[in-house]
Order: structure tokens, then sequence, then C-alpha cells
């Protein structure tokens, strides 16, 4: 198993990977499946139907939005805002896509994108059916896409014949370190006397060159760390009717205003954490620019404790942001392959519970820990997850979301510490706790699962 660090953290938008991300590149790329079809030329319109939680909370998430400028032919990575914008506002009135390739395109954003509320597709709980027809309204071309946490996508053809949702190859043998589980991680750095960031940097060589590695992970920070700046300077409510305020900046403020005098209180520290997380999930919840880390909803853990780690502990060392990604990854891929990163079918133990161990993980490593310690810092953070919900309200990923990444650093934080004061050996492995994960993901209710169909969702004030 090889899952890439350029695939655990990847560019993108607010304010979901699953929701957002995940339906845009389906879209997108299903204009690219129709160019490749022999009866292209016919098509003359395009519907998008969206199943199980894409449904139920895909109009908080921005859904039709997000396949709209998919099929504009915008990608996550690469999507130039204002332009964008301002051909969904074309689209809007002129109800017409006008894809290079392709003949023009019958599609209003506010029609053509239909929310099923009856059961989920079976092959996940993200699904959506996008489908061409002609003028006489027979059908040309249909796919189903699968968009499964993080960004990933996978069309049902390849989910039904287990094909990896990178686009990396998975065969093991391609790779110096291809560990599936942290049990053969641990053997692995034992054996090789490398760290985990040092064998992931092995395997990430295999198709980058160290130049390409070093440049990829510079710029994963640096848009993050911009994240984090951009929403300690913005002010205002939150997009969705919620009427939301963001915070961080005024918590900044306060804490700046504290810094040198008697009001300053010793968990200051903890504070300027949960302010850098809260920060990121604020623009991601604006529909801003965000690193999937592992996925939109969680985006906020791993760069607030980069942050905390830099600003904060002694000997912190910039150079070293890149064995912290690359550690991080490394956990986060073991549970992507072994559990699950999707709110949607695993609860948000999946997502912040993922992050957090992927911060505690990497936090750990830069720290001086030993691959033990770091392993131990992982299971540790995770353990302290295991169960929680995802219960968005009304759909959108802000109330519970930004004050957990918060809690989530926290606790990415707290993990690292403890382990840390060890040596590496400890009760319950890693290996266990993301099975756990898994088990309690699946014995579930969807109710719980990103669906805003229970828990905080529906427990809301009355006045």
């Amino acid at each position: 198993m090889f899952l890439s660090v350029f695939d655990v953290f990847k560019l993108g938008i607010g304010p979901s990977s699953s929701h957002t991300m995940g339906p845009m590149t389906a879209a997108a790329d299903f204009l690219d499946l129709l160019r490749a079809h022999h009866a292209s030329q016919a098509a003359e319109a395009i519907r998008v139907t969206l199943y199980g939680s894409l449904a139920f909370t895909g109009r908080g998430h921005a859904t039709e939005r997000a396949v709209a400028l998919g099929l504009l032919g915008y990608r996550p990575a690469t999507i130039e805002m204002d332009e964008a914008e301002h051909q969904l506002a074309e689209l809007r009135v002129g109800k017409r896509l006008a894809p290079p390739g392709l003949p023009a395109l019958a599609f209003d954003p506010l029609t053509a994108v239909v929310f099923d509320f009856g059961p989920p597709l079976p092959g996940h709980s993200n699904g959506l059916i996008i489908t061409a027809f002609d003028a006489q309204g027979a059908q040309i071309l249909s796919e189903t896409y699968y968009s499964i946490g993080g960004g990933f996508i996978l069309t049902a053809a390849q989910r039904d014949v287990g094909l990896p949702p990178s686009s990396e190859a998975s065969d093991p043998r391609l790779w110096p370190y291809p560990f599936e589980s942290a049990a053969a991680m641990l053997r692995m750095a034992r054996e090789s006397g490398l760290s985990i960031a040092d064998m992931k940097r092995a395997n990430e060589a295999v198709g980058r060159s160290d130049a390409e590695i070093e440049a990829g992970l510079a710029r994963i920070w640096r848009t993050m760390d911009g994240c984090i700046e951009r929403g300690l300077s913005h002010e205002g409510e939150l997009p969705g009717g919620l009427r939301v305020k963001r915070r961080a900046k005024r918590i900044r403020d306060q804490l700046l205003s504290e810094q040198g005098s008697n009001r300053a209180q010793p968990h200051s520290v903890t504070e300027w954490l949960s302010v850098y997380a809260m920060a990121v999930n604020e623009e991601n919840a604006a529909g801003g620019q965000v690193v999937t880390a592992p996925t939109n909803g969680a985006a906020g853990v791993v760069p607030a404790v980069i942050r905390y780690y830099l600003d904060r502990c002694i000997g912190a060392d910039p150079a070293r942001v890149s064995d912290f990604l690359l550690t991080a990854a490394a956990i986060g891929g073991l549970i992507k392959h072994n559990a699950s990163i999707s709110g949607a079918e695993a609860g948000c133990q999946g997502e912040v519970g993922s992050a957090s161990a992927m911060a505690a993980g990497g936090l750990c490593a830069v720290l001086g820990g030993t691959p033990a310690q770091v392993e131990n810092a992982a299971e540790i953070a995770l353990e302290h997850h295991l169960g929680m919900t995802c219960d968005p309200v009304a759909g959108l990923v802000q109330v519970p979301c930004i004050e957990r990444n918060g809690i989530g650093a926290t606790k990415a934080v707290a993990a690292a510490s403890l382990a840390l004061r060890g040596d590496g050996s400890h009760f319950m492995p890693l290996d266990n706790c993301i099975a756990a994960m898994r088990q309690t993901g699946e014995e579930m209710s969807t109710k719980y699962k990103e669906t805003s169909l229970a828990g905080l969702a529906v427990n809301l004030p009355e006045c």
C-alpha cells in the first residue's frame, strides 16, 4: 500500500472535501469521459443525481455549486475563484454549458442537480450519478461516482474491482517500504534504522525527484500557513444562514493584547493552538482555499499543530516541517487504507480523529520521538476520538466542525507529549485502534454519519 503525501494533502476549496471537491472532480472527469464517447456530439443536456449523505447535506456543503463548477471545467487544485464565480453567474442566467470539444449542453444548476433522499447507492454513502442525454431525452452516457473522503473519487467499476483511489501504482514491489500496517511500519523502521519520515520520503522518491518532493511539501505548508493567516484576518458572518460569526481574528486580537500582561493565563498557549485551527476551518466554511488534511472538515488540525511547533516549541526548525508532513501522511495513509477518513462512512472520528492522530505523530517525530513513540502518539490521539459522530447543523461545515478542529489540535499535542514521556511501549497498538474505529463506523447509525438527521443537527436552540 502506498498513498502519496500529495494525495493525503491536496490543495482544494471549502467547505468539504467529500461534498465539494469530490463532486467537482467527478463532474470534470465526466466531461472527459463524454468527450471520448462515440456519440458525444449528440449530447444536449446533463443531469446529476446525488444520493445518501450528498443528498442530505449537499445543499449545506454547496455540492450543487461544486458540480456546476466541475461541469464548467474547474478542478479543486487549480480553480481561480474570481473567474469561476463569474462563469457560475453566467451559467445561472444562460443555463447552458460550453465545454471545449463538446456541443453546448443544457444545464440549470437549480433543477439539473437532483437530491435523492431515498436509500444511498450500494457502493458508498456519498454517491452521485451523472448522465448525458440527447435532444430526444434518450440517455447517451451515464457514470456512477463515489466521493469516498479527502477529495478522492472512484467510479462504480473501480470500486467493484477494488482499485485504489490514488493516482499512484499500488504494487507493493515498487516501493522500498510498502507498509500496510503500523506493525509493518515499525518493523521496517527497526530493520532499516530509518525514521518514518525517511521511509515515506524514500517511497515518494520512486516517482519524484528529491527537489520535486521538497518543493511540493513546501507548497503544502505555504498554503496551510496562508490559510491560517487569512482566517486570522477576516471577520463577519459565515455563509449558509446560521449567522455563525467568525471568531478567530477576535480571539487572536485578544491574545495579542494580553501578551506581557498579568491578564495572560498559563493556558493561553492552548488558546493559540485552537485559534490557528479555527482560523483554517472558518476559511473552509467560507469556501476558501484549504489543504485536505486529510479532509476539509478536519483541515485545521495539522496546520495548527505545525504552527504551534514553529511558534511555541523550543528548538523548532522550519526545515523539519517536511518531516512532520511526511510522518503525518504515513499515519493518515494507514488509517485510510485500513478504515476510513470519510465522515459519511465513519463519522467525525474518521475526520478529526484521523487528523489528530496524524498531527500527534508528526509533532512527536519533529520533537525527537522514535518511530515507536510516533506510533504511540497517533494511537493516543485516535483512541480518544473513537465514537465521535458527524452531525453538522444544517449540513454546514460550521457547528460543531470549527471548534472540533481546535479541540482535535489540543488532543494531538497532549498525545504527542504523553508519548514522548514514554519509551514507545504501550498497551493498545495503533492497528487495533484503527480496527476499532472501522468497526465503530460500520455499526454507527447512518443518522450520525453526515446526514444531519440526528445529534447536534436536530437539537438546536429554540430562540
